[in-house]
C-alpha cells in the first residue's frame, strides 16, 4: 500500500479516536444542560445545551470531511481529495462565526428587552462542570489538530473553546443574576461573541488559503532552497515554489545542471533534490523536479571547469 494512503488512514484513525471522546462528552453535557436548565429555570443553560448539541454536529462534519480526504486519487480527482478536509474546515469555521454572531445578537436583545431571569444555584454548578469538560475537549482536539496538520480538526477544537467561553458567560450571568445584577449575563455574552467571531474568521481565512492553493511558508522554502543548492551537480535553482493542498503540499522546482552530463546523471540529481524536499517540508505529498541545462557563456565555462 502507498505510504500516503497509510499516512491518511493513520490520520483518520487518530482523528476518529479524539472525536469519539468529544461526541460522548457532548451527548452527556447536552442531556444534563437541557434537563437542569429546564428544571432550574435557566434559559442560558438551555441555550448552552443547544450549543453543546451543535458541537456534536460539527464533530461529525469533521469526520466526514477527513474521511473523504483520505480517499486515494482517481480519474476525476487526479491530485487526491485532501481539499475535502479544507472544505469541512471552511464550513465549520463559518458555523463558528455564525454561532458567535448569534450569541452577540441574543445578548444585545436581552439587554434592550431587560429579559433577565434568576436561575437556581445548581445551574451554576452545571455551568462550571461544562467549562472544565469543554476546555478538556478543546485541549485534546487542538493537540490532535496540530499533530495531524488538520484545519478542520482545529476548527472543531475552537468550537469547543467557544462553548467553554459560552459556559463562562453563563456562569458569570447566573452568579450575577443571583446577586441582583441580571444585566451581567448578556454583557458577558457580548464579550464572548466578539472572541468567538474573531476566532471563526481567523480559521475561515486559513481554510480559504488552503482552498486557493496558498504558498508554503516562505522562510521554510528559502532554507530548503539553500540546502538544494549544495547538492553536487546543482548549478542553481531557477524556480522553487510550493502550494497547500488541504493538509498536504505540492512542490515544484526547476534545477539548473551541466548541459553535457547524461540524462541518468541529471535524473539522479533530481532524485536527490526530491528526497531532500520530502524530508524537509512537512506534509509534502508530491515533488515535481524539472531539470534545466545551465546555458550561457559564464555558466557553461563553470560547468566545463567542474568536469575537468
Amino acid at each position: 500500500m502507498h505510504s500516503i494512503e497509510i499516512n491518511n488512514k493513520e490520520r483518520l484513525k487518530s482523528a476518529n479516536k479524539i472525536i469519539r471522546i468529544t461526541i460522548i462528552l457532548n451527548v452527556l453535557l447536552t442531556i444534563f444542560k437541557l434537563g437542569i436548565g429546564y428544571i432550574g429555570n435557566s434559559t442560558a443553560i438551555i441555550a448552552d445545551g443547544l450549543h453543546s448539541a451543535s458541537d456534536m454536529i460539527t464533530s461529525i462534519g469533521v469526520i466526514i470531511g477527513m474521511f473523504f480526504a483520505t480517499k486515494p486519487r482517481d480519474e476525476k480527482h487526479q491530485y487526491g481529495h485532501e481539499k475535502a478536509e479544507s472544505i469541512a474546515g471552511f464550513l465549520l469555521a463559518a458555523i463558528l462565526t455564525l454561532t458567535g454572531l448569534n450569541i452577540g445578537f441574543s445578548s444585545i436583545k436581552m439587554i434592550f428587552m431587560h429579559n433577565y431571569q434568576v436561575p437556581h444555584m445548581y445551574t451554576a454548578i452545571i455551568a462550571f462542570i461544562s467549562i472544565l469538560v469543554k476546555e478538556y475537549q478543546f485541549r485534546i482536539t487542538k493537540s490532535a489538530a496540530e499533530k495531524l496538520n488538520s484545519n478542520a480538526l482545529m476548527s472543531d477544537a475552537w468550537h469547543h473553546r467557544s462553548d467553554a467561553l459560552s459556559s463562562i458567560a453563563v456562569l458569570f450571568g447566573i452568579v450575577g443574576a443571583m446577586m441582583g445584577y441580571g444585566f451581567l449575563d448578556p454583557l458577558a455574552g457580548i464579550i464572548v461573541s466578539i472572541i468567538v467571531v474573531r476566532i471563526g474568521i481567523t480559521i475561515l481565512l486559513v481554510a480559504l488559503d488552503e482552498l486557493m492553493d496558498a504558498a508554503i511558508d516562505q522562510e521554510k522554502m528559502d532554507t530548503v532552497k539553500k540546502e538544494i543548492e549544495k547538492i553536487e551537480g546543482v548549478k542553481s535553482v531557477n524556480e522553487f515554489r510550493g502550494r497547500k493542498h488541504g493538509s498536504k503540499a505540492y512542490v515544484d522546482i526547476k534545477i539548473c545542471v551541466d548541459p553535457l552530463i547524461s540524462v541518468y546523471m541529471g535524473h539522479n540529481i533530481g532524485e536527490k533534490a526530491e528526497k531532500l524536499i520530502l524530508s524537509k517540508i512537512d506534509n509534502a505529498k508530491e515533488v515535481i523536479v524539472h531539470i534545466d541545462p545551465c546555458i550561457g557563456e559564464k555558466c557553461y565555462q563553470n560547468c566545463k571547469n567542474t568536469r575537468e
